[in-house]
């Protein structure tokens, strides 16, 4: 039996919801993606897909495939990010691989594979320039805040290494969400399939919250309150930083895992703070989006579409 999801045209956070409600529906069996109608894809999107590949075969023991989007410009992007290297680990992609083309001054960070600290490290080194290039003459972000971007991406890719138990992937770009917001951003995207939150927080905490333990309390306790698995003081305060350096710089960042999302939302989208009921999906999924920075008497750049 083949099990065959069809992809929107727009694969961002909301077409990553449709594919993972064909991923948890399915019973198994050979997986096809049909991508050929993607028209567009964000970093959350790609990281998605592979996220999809690897918890299928770690769900069901099949390698899935998937079939490329017919768009030039989708298979240009995808290529420029490196998502073919990344695919050929999780995909049966029987063509030959694709060359990585030209220069994107726009990428921060190829899709990249998370599975160790020295990868984090080696992720905040290789975006040290680039990051404080765009950040500063591309979003009018002041020197203080590559820092503290560089703390964020960390933070979120140490998620996968210390609470996943699997490997992962993480990706960052910048572009203009003419729609959703009348400027540039700059979008993280970071991905695993492993134990996701609360089964990583079970051991230490899930006793003391007896039946009301879930996906959501989980994301509730390390997000808002710092709840880490681990006993050592001053452990789990990584994602509370990440929110207040966030909500300081009227970004956005939400986190999903397994059931649950919860958010830090800034003025610019109408968003939950709190979801719960979704599809089922293994691991974390992470994606913080940080604004262009406007002058105090330019306006907020429009109220976005969420």
């Amino acid at each position: 039996m083949t099990v065959v999801i069809q992809l929107p045209e727009t694969l961002d956070e909301h077409g990553f919801e449709g594919l993972v409600a064909g991923w948890a529906a399915a019973e198994g069996g050979h997986l096809l993606l049909d991508a050929r109608h993607v028209r567009w894809v964000s970093p959350f999107g790609i990281v998605g897909l592979l996220a999809a590949g690897a918890g299928w075969q770690g769900r069901w023991g099949e390698r899935p495939r998937i079939q490329m989007p017919e768009n030039e410009e989708v298979i240009s992007y995808l290529g420029r990010v490196g998502f073919f290297e990344a695919a050929r680990a999780v995909f049966d992609l029987p063509e030959r691989p694709r060359r990585r083309v030209g220069g994107d001054t726009d990428r921060l960070l190829e899709v990249t594979p998370i599975r160790s600290h020295q990868d984090v490290h080696d992720v905040i080194d290789n975006v040290a320039d680039r990051a404080a290039l765009i950040l500063g003459n591309r979003l009018e972000y002041p020197a203080a805040a590559v820092t503290n971007f560089s703390l964020i991406l960390s933070e979120v890719c140490q998620n996968v290494v210390e609470h996943a138990g699997d490997h992962g992937w993480v990706s960052a770009q910048v572009y203009n969400w003419r729609q959703r917001l009348g400027r540039k951003v700059v979008v993280i995207a970071v991905m695993d399939v492993g134990m996701g939150f609360r089964g990583s927080l079970a051991r230490e905490h899930a006793q003391r919250y007896g039946d009301r333990w879930s996906d959501q309390t989980a994301l509730e306790a390390a997000f808002l309150h710092g709840v880490s698995r681990y006993r050592d003081p001053g452990r789990g305060q990584g994602l509370q930083g990440i929110r207040k350096v966030v909500s300081r710089w009227n970004g956005l960042i939400t986190i999903r895992s397994g059931t649950a999302q919860i958010a830090e939302v800034p003025d610019w989208v109408e968003m939950d703070l709190v979801r719960s009921g979704l599809p089922d999906f293994p691991g974390a999924q992470i994606q913080v989006v940080l604004p262009q920075r406007v002058a105090p008497d330019g306006g907020d750049g429009g109220r976005g579409d969420g």
